[in-house]
């Protein structure tokens, strides 16, 4: 089939303004391919998109973990530590960090709301209009063919019957002229022959020129239906085809947009974040931080003061000097010419080193720690004294409206809970009283300490039947290591606990080992006199319980103290003297 069209061959104007329809007249099948490979673009685009969302969702997760690994347990030591503004700014700075990795969530969030999505809906709606476009494009392909193979066959059948009516009509010329030439016996029958060669011929002359007209026929109409198809029909789809993947180039374009908006929105608020960080470095105050290690740690004692002369050349008894720290090892006990410079001013007790165990008064606390600690007890006792009474007055409003709108309730139902608020409030108003006096107590004792006419007072006071320590401490009241008490048993057995204390890191050789240890729980040693350790650490036992819950450990030569007994497992050496086993 000859296919002539000049007007197919012309190049897109320079305002590419090129129609497919007719630019791309006869490539059907590389349209077909092209768009195809369009489709998969988008669906590779959308992979890519997904698998970032993907990245984001983990990177926010992983930070969301490492900000909630860094935050300060509940009920641990981490808490006491925030009290520091560089804690303080570490602690604002993980909160950033985790408003930080919010955004990266809201990326993803937008990335599959906005792109993914959006995208994965319209690749399908892609293909089912690829899919009709090109079917028509095929049915109208598969008419033009069916039309061009009509044509040819009644062109063939007229190019048959033109032959035909030849051959009829050669043979009929060739009858005739024998005639001619015949005999006059014969002429009658070539007669007759020569009439039916000559019907024959007109009847073949006939269906050729039937054929003819059949074939010009097929041929006009081949022709009209060709001249739709290439000039209307196929640019009709084609434009569809080039106004589909238009739109599909269009849309990649506006999701890379939004993939950059997406991107561009979380920008504010991630500067907002990085700008919490920077705000909480510059509120370090390295002053403040000092001054609270101050506040955390001073005890309220004075250092002690000289240490009176002991003149072991004089043929009396010796005795020790009552104005030494050392007199609490008993009046005529020599001292050991090999113990050890102590590196702590005061003496210690094992029950002092009791974690949460102490006095409800806070006496085994130094001064100035047992007034914070008071102070800080009386604040909790406060709040929660406000907390029942703001329930009892709202109780107290209920009851008055049930007793005006009896329909609304029983007045007598809130009574109960009335007298439990009560007796709630009741006692936490003794508690509150109780520990006001006892921090009055401490503030007046502190108080006598810091005025030097009143101290001097105590300390030479003619009625004292007893000497005063050196250390500037009243004895009448106030233990060496810091405690308050009026319980003079108690005194005395905090004095011989503190004997056999000293007398024990006085020893210049270390006890020897009955046994081992392992660590169920850790233990921060914050008291003098206590050591750390891990959970799962092994130790030695040099000094078993006594029955105060404290058991003596040893890590390596230069580190030795009490651990809590229940924090440990003993298996002691059934060799050693006196073994006993503890859990």
């Amino acid at each position: 089939m000859h296919r002539n069209r000049g007007s197919f061959g012309r190049n897109c104007t320079e305002t590419m303004s090129c129609r497919w329809g007719t630019e791309l007249w006869d490539q059907f099948d590389n349209l077909e391919k092209h768009t195809h490979w369009g489709i998969e673009f988008v669906e590779r685009y959308t992979k890519f998109v997904k698998e970032r969302s993907e990245i984001e969702i983990s990177y926010a997760k992983q930070i969301r973990n490492l900000s909630k690994k860094y935050q300060p347990k509940k009920n641990s030591r981490e808490e006491d530590e925030y009290k520091y503004t560089s804690c303080r700014a570490f602690l604002m700075t993980l909160n950033e960090l985790n408003d930080y990795a919010g955004q990266h969530e809201v990326i993803a969030e937008n990335l599959t709301t906005h792109i993914i999505c959006e995208l994965t809906r319209y690749i399908q709606e892609l293909k089912a209009e690829r899919k009709s476009h090109f079917h028509d494009g095929r049915r109208a392909q598969q008419h033009i063919e069916n039309s061009w193979k009509q044509l040819e066959s009644s062109k063939r059948r007229f190019e048959r019957d033109c032959k035909e009516a030849d051959r009829a009509q050669q043979y009929f010329d060739k009858i005739d002229a024998d005639i001619n030439v015949t005999k006059a016996d014969v002429e009658k029958v070539s007669k007759r022959c020569s009439l039916k060669a000559r019907q024959q011929a007109q009847l073949k002359h006939q269906v050729a020129e039937d054929s003819k007209n059949e074939y010009l026929t097929y041929l006009q109409k081949f022709n009209k239906e060709q001249n739709e198809h290439y000039y209307s029909l196929i640019p009709h789809i084609f434009q569809k085809i080039q106004e589909m993947e238009e739109k599909k180039i269009e849309k990649v374009g506006e999701s890379m947009k939004t993939y950059a908006e997406v991107n561009r929105k979380v920008l504010p608020i991630v500067s907002k974040c990085l700008d919490g960080m920077t705000n909480a470095a510059a509120s370090i105050e390295p002053t403040t931080d000092t001054k609270q290690v101050v506040e955390s740690f001073k005890s309220g004692f004075e250092p002690p003061g000289d240490v009176e002369v002991e003149d072991y050349s004089l043929s009396m008894r010796r005795t020790v000097s009552e104005s030494s720290y050392l007199n609490s090892r008993g009046e005529g006990k020599p001292s050991r010419s090999n113990s050890r410079g102590k590196l702590w001013p005061f003496k210690r007790n094992k029950l002092s080193l009791k974690l949460g165990s102490g006095p409800e008064d806070c006496s085994h606390l130094p001064p100035e720690q047992r007034r914070k600690k008071l102070q800080a007890k009386i604040n909790d006792i406060n709040k929660e004294l406000q907390k029942e009474v703001d329930q009892r007055d709202a109780l107290t409003k209920m009851k008055d409206v049930y007793v005006k709108n009896p329909h609304m309730g029983d007045p007598n139902s809130v009574d109960s809970r009335l007298e439990e608020i009560g007796q709630n409030i009741d006692k936490l108003e003794l508690d509150s009283r109780k520990y006001e006096a006892w921090l009055l107590e401490v503030e007046t004792r502190l108080a006598e300490k810091s005025d030097p006419h009143r101290r001097q007072s105590g300390l030479y006071d003619s009625n004292a039947t007893t000497p005063v320590n050196n250390n500037c401490a009243p004895v009448n009241r106030e233990s060496p290591d810091g405690s308050y008490t009026e319980d003079h048993s108690t005194e005395h057995h905090l004095k011989s606990r503190s004997t056999d204390f000293d007398d024990d890191f006085d020893d210049e050789d270390p006890l020897p080992t009955i046994g081992t240890c392992k660590s169920l729980y850790p233990f921060e040693g914050q008291n003098e006199g206590t050591i750390s350790m891990a959970e799962g650490e092994l130790l030695y036992v040099i000094e078993e319980d006594k029955g105060d819950g404290w058991t003596r450990v040893r890590r390596n030569e230069d580190e030795e103290g009490y651990v809590p007994t229940s924090y440990i497992k003993v298996f002691f050496d059934t060799n050693a003297k006196g073994a006993m086993t503890y859990i």
